[in-house]
């Protein structure tokens, strides 16, 4: 074999794979004023399975009139559910959204906790002790329906805040402590407006690890300074083995003033297939959907770098999604 196409070794302080979730469909599009017709969302679920993404967040059960870019959720759930080995997550904020979850058979529901109080007021208009009380109801819930659909509980905002500014580490591992006591089967947490640094990140995720081991299910990080992927590498060398990201970089909070950029989607696996982190996904089928999903979005700001550049010619990653995929 030539040796410009052989895989590379995960070096022994990484993980030799991590998953890469897909979340543009739902914390990309709900920062776009415009709503994707539900065919191309679905279009979108159908090629990232092909491209071999096996975890997307498919939407958030919210009420329409705050998010009608979100009103097709449960449709597209139902349709992320016919795919072979696709887990299949969403967004609740409450209790009712939990119910809409387990009754559509969601794989895991994420429920956002903000770690800043101000942000938690602005997003939720909850405290965060409050958020921590509806996620001790959604167990009761989910285990009086004998649903299986994980409860994940992500810390946001844990990192900083643009409107509180500054967040004690201290009371982001507090409110993640208290999570998992409510009853969350996991918990995340999330650089909601992109002020973390690789320093701050390993600390903080050392931390978090310490206290809830295996339960400390996902990073997301935005790209906001620069420095989402950064993030990432230092999560992973914590031993992070999950991440979400959005195809093109789309997405944001909107309820949290310049918190622009998630990570993107296809620069993440890059960089983790360069190093190789295996990822199963197959890049230049991804970068055929982002090609597709940039035109259903003309005019808005996309964000990556590997679209433009493409693949130097040392990377493999194409080999590597190949082998995995007859293995």
């Amino acid at each position: 074999m030539n040796e410009a196409t052989v895989a590379p070794a995960a070096h022994a302080f990484l993980p030799p794979r991590a998953v890469v979730r897909e979340s543009g469909l739902r914390d990309g599009l709900q920062s776009i004023a415009r709503t994707m017709p539900t065919a191309q969302k679905l279009e979108w679920i159908r090629d990232a399975h092909a491209a071999g993404q096996r975890e997307i967040e498919v939407g958030s059960f919210v009420p329409a009139r705050l998010l009608p870019q979100l009103a097709d959720t449960a449709e597209l759930l139902a349709y992320a559910k016919t795919l072979p080995g696709l887990f299949a997550s969403v967004l609740v904020p409450n209790l009712r959204g939990a119910e809409l979850a387990i009754a559509g058979e969601a794989d895991l529901m994420m429920v956002p906790l903000s770690a800043s109080h101000a942000h938690s007021l602005a997003n939720l208009r909850k405290t965060p002790d409050e958020v921590v009380a509806e996620v001790a109801r959604i167990r009761a819930a989910r285990d009086a329906a004998g649903s299986k659909t994980l409860i994940d509980g992500g810390v946001g905002t844990a990192f900083g805040c643009t409107i509180q500014g500054h967040v004690a580490p201290d009371e982001v591992l507090r409110l993640m402590q208290a999570l998992l006591d409510a009853g969350a089967d996991r918990v995340s947490l999330a650089d909601t407006v992109g002020y973390a640094d690789p320093a701050m990140v390993r600390n903080l995720f050392e931390r978090a690890r310490r206290i809830a081991g295996d339960r400390l299910w996902c990073g997301h990080f935005h790209d906001t300074r620069g420095l989402g992927l950064a993030n990432v590498y230092a999560a992973l060398e914590v031993g992070i083995p999950r991440f979400d990201a959005c195809l093109a970089g789309i997405g944001g909070c909107p309820h949290a003033p310049g918190a622009s950029g998630n990570v993107d989607t296809e620069d993440l696996v890059f960089m983790l297939e360069s190093m190789g982190v295996g990822t199963g996904i197959d890049l230049p089928k991804l970068l055929d959907l982002r090609r597709r999903v940039a035109g259903w979005l003309e005019g808005e700001t996309l964000q990556g770098t590997v679209w433009r550049a493409g693949f130097p010619k040392t990377f493999a990653a194409t080999s590597r999604a190949t082998a995995e995929a007859a293995a």
